[in-house]
């Protein structure tokens, strides 16, 4: 026969998660309406984001820029993701590793500089 109170932990454990998580969506949801923060009017449904309507014709023509700079931010986003991790490390690892991180940083340099020169960070 299986103990099944070995089990006990990992239950209150989803439990606990479970019951945060919901206290997490729907108790601003029920506070906004009380306080009266749930009053929709043009400007709060105004775009704030992206810069187009999201709610129009999704085959309409937009500016691709918005997509340019989101690759962008993520390129150097992940620069970041690979630098933290190997400045923690520098030192046990040796010469090899930072004249590797060298050339990672200078080739992000130079595609820095490319989007530079072809205006891909110049906003209009």
């Amino acid at each position: 026969m299986v103990d099944l109170s070995q089990y006990l932990p990992i239950l209150l454990f989803l439990g606990v998660a479970i019951a945060l998580s919901s206290a997490f969506v729907f108790l601003p949801m029920i506070a906004a309406r009380f306080t009266g923060a749930h009053k929709p009017n043009p400007e709060k449904l105004s775009e704030y984001e992206c810069g187009f309507p999201a709610f129009e014709d999704p085959r309409s023509q937009f500016d691709v820029r918005f997509y340019l700079i989101a690759i962008l931010f993520i390129v150097f986003d992940l620069e970041a993701a690979f630098i933290y991790p190997w400045a923690v490390s520098v030192f046990s690892l040796g010469w090899v590793a930072w004249i590797s991180m060298m050339i990672f940083i200078a080739e992000l340099a130079l595609g820095l500089v490319y989007a530079w020169k072809k205006g891909a960070l110049d906003w209009e």
